[in-house]
């Protein structure tokens, strides 16, 4: 099983009720593609670090989201958000994946200097 988190940011003049509706059928999207809402959270109205279409806050929504191996529900939904007006921005990131090797490390820790001192 896979552990996403789904973040959007809303347009701060769209009614409370259409950010439930809108957050509504987003979580339907995602069950009829498969996935499992774990938990969902509005933050509500916060100040956005940088303006987006000359707003300078935006209504967040944060779905953690639980995915099967196998399926991805993820295209088709940032599509539609692409799509829609009153989603500012969204992000999908997945968060069950600890820390990854970077391609330059190597695959074990290096002695520290002063033991390779001792041993010379």
């Amino acid at each position: 099983m896979r552990l996403y988190e789904l973040m959007f940011v809303v347009d701060p003049r769209v009614p409370d009720e259409e950010v439930i509706s809108l957050t509504e059928d987003v979580k339907e999207l995602l069950t009829s593609e498969g996935a499992e809402i774990a938990k969902e959270q509005s933050w509500g109205k916060r100040k956005l670090a940088y303006e987006i279409n000359k707003l300078s806050e935006g209504k967040y929504v944060l779905l953690h989201v639980r995915v099967n191996e196998g399926t991805n529900p993820f295209p088709l939904l940032e599509q539609r958000m692409t799509q829609n007006e009153k989603v500012l921005r969204y992000l999908t990131v997945r968060t069950d994946v600890g820390r990854m090797r970077m391609p330059f490390e190597p695959d074990h820790a290096p002695e520290p200097v002063a033991a390779a001192a001792e041993e010379g």
